[in-house]
């Protein structure tokens, strides 16, 4: 499955291999954008990008963090532009997708819904030792593959 933490200026992703109660790493990365490029140019980059990064490895589903209210209108704009373009890329790739809040994310990792950004890539690592990952919107997006893991594997164990 891949994790996206959707972003204008950088979009993290992660591919992880969820089977049971062990995961894999696959691979993660950050999409980044220039803040000089016209607004067409960085989301044709960021739809170019992604496509080519789930043609490269074949996710069977996605999840995708949701929209977190920015009170800076502008700076919510674009964040919800380039979450557009995420959901159309996995929509093109006709991945399964699901949708998880920031708040649902850091409590499947850390128990605690508040839990700092520095908690969260604290578990990513754990739970993925030895990975390589490509800095905090790379982690975040393997955070959201790994709650997502989590979350599917226990509706699947309630609802027998």
């Amino acid at each position: 499955m891949i994790g996206l933490d959707p972003g204008l200026a950088a979009t993290g992703w992660g591919v992880i291999v969820a089977e049971g109660n062990r995961l894999r790493h696959v691979a993660n990365g950050t999409i980044k954008t220039r803040v000089t490029e016209p607004m067409v140019e960085r989301l044709r980059l960021l739809h170019d990008e992604l496509m080519a990064v789930i043609a490269a490895h074949q996710p069977t589903e996605a999840a995708v963090e949701e929209v977190f209210v920015n009170s800076n209108p502008q700076s919510a704009i674009k964040l919800v532009q380039a979450r557009g373009v995420a959901l159309l890329c996995v929509g093109r790739a006709r991945l399964m997708v699901a949708e998880h809040s920031t708040r649902a994310v850091k409590k499947a990792l850390t128990g605690t819904g508040a839990a700092e950004k520095p908690q969260v890539q604290a578990m990513v690592e754990r739970l993925l030792p030895g990975a390589q990952i490509a800095g905090s919107d790379a982690s975040d997006a393997l955070a959201v593959a790994i709650a997502h893991a989590h979350l599917v594997k226990n509706m699947r164990e309630l609802m027998g």
